[in-house]
């Protein structure tokens, strides 16, 4: 067997253990301060910003998406645009097949053109009236003066007869003469009477026929529209997606076809926060943003408004609290909190329904955030 040794055990002597002691006692004093400096830090921190920040993570990047339905019924002719890209506004998206609305426009063309013929046509028959009426105005003046002609005539039989200087039959023509005069007359006034009712009539038509022109017209302008209908395009620049269409299908009025997205620099965040944090939150306060998708990737905002009822009474069933079991709930107000156009630019991660942790600076809208180690370094004149 090998017998094992034992080494003796080290014994420090007293000047060695009186060397340690400072140096331990220095030890101890760093960590001391270390711990004094990271309190006093945390303290001015919770005292100068900490206690004004309000924090959420109850909030989601929110946009205004356009969720596009065709306004007339056809089959899918072709899709425009590929997914998940940049559309500019106008831009047609989805084309449906124009050929049975093409047809509907060239009836109404056609429509058009047979009214526009039944005005010219009224408007025709008008002049002819003027003309029947001058003929009879013509007629009138023959008449009377023939009326007046043989009213002299009479006149004057009438006076020679008694003295025989004028035979009974030559009297009686003149009569007859008179009374045929009188009855021309009457004719050609009443035939002028005739001509002004006619003329009434023929300018009533030509009213109704440019009624019915227009009506035409206007039904050629819907038809138009409707054609025009047949290519859905982007309402404003954005990025489609979300199609639930494809070339051949037959869709209705109302259908989901397409969706556009607003680009980053439109996107803003709603943020849910508990009524009491609302104490102090005003529009134009600071508002940092930071992803879940991203923790290092935090951007600013501000907050534009606050919603107007809590989210609870803008749901599908509000909440009666008058009747049943009554159990309190802390509700929640929708906060919105728009990005600067050219921070969103650069924040490649803003996404339409992603999640983040929205902090907003209820000191104002000039505060400075310096954050634990700013608070540290300012506390220590370092900055």
């Amino acid at each position: 067997m090998t017998a094992i040794t034992e080494k003796p055990a080290r014994v420090e002597s007293p000047a060695q253990s009186r060397a340690r002691r400072p140096r331990r006692h220095l030890l101890r004093l760093g960590i001391a301060a270390v711990v004094l400096i990271v309190a006093a830090g945390l303290g001015a921190w919770w005292q100068q910003e900490g206690r004004w920040i309000e924090s959420t993570d109850n909030a989601y990047v929110q946009a205004d998406i356009a969720v596009l339905s065709p306004r007339i019924e056809g089959d899918v002719l072709r899709i425009d645009v590929a997914d998940n890209r940049r559309v500019q506004a106008g831009e047609p998206l989805v084309t449906l097949d124009p050929a049975d609305w093409q047809l509907k426009v060239d009836q109404a063309r056609a429509a058009v053109a047979e009214a526009e013929a039944a005005v010219a046509t009224a408007r025709r028959q008008v002049a002819q009236a003027h003309t029947a009426i001058a003929q009879a105005d013509a007629g009138v003046a023959q008449a009377r003066a023939e009326q007046t002609r043989a009213d002299g005539d009479a006149t004057r039989a009438r006076a020679l007869v008694p003295a025989g200087a004028v035979s009974r039959q030559s009297y009686d023509l003149a009569i007859a003469d008179q009374r045929k005069a009188t009855a021309a007359t009457a004719a050609a006034t009443a035939q002028r009477d005739a001509a002004t009712d006619a003329l009434a009539v023929a300018e009533a038509q030509v009213g109704q026929a440019e009624t019915k022109r227009a009506s035409e017209a206007a039904a050629l302008r819907i038809a138009e529209r409707n054609l025009s209908y047949t290519v859905l395009r982007a309402p404003f620049d954005g990025i489609v997606g979300n199609r639930a269409a494809e070339p051949g299908q037959h869709v209705r009025p109302g259908a989901q076809v397409i969706a556009v997205t607003p680009l980053r620099h439109d996107l803003y965040v709603v943020a849910n926060f508990k009524e009491t944090q609302l104490r102090r939150m005003q529009p134009g306060q600071k508002v940092r943003l930071t992803p879940d998708i991203d923790g290092d990737a935090a951007i600013d905002g501000r907050v534009d408004s606050l919603a107007p009822a809590t989210g609870a009474l803008f749901s599908l069933l509000p909440p009666e609290n008058a009747t049943g079991n009554f159990t309190k709930v802390v509700q929640r107000v929708p906060v919105k909190i728009t990005i600067d156009p050219a921070t969103a630019e650069r924040a490649t991660w803003l996404r339409a329904g992603l999640s983040v942790t929205a902090e907003v600076d209820t000191r104002g809208p000039a505060a400075v955030r310096r954050g634990l180690f700013g608070s540290i370094a300012h506390l220590l004149g370092l900055s």
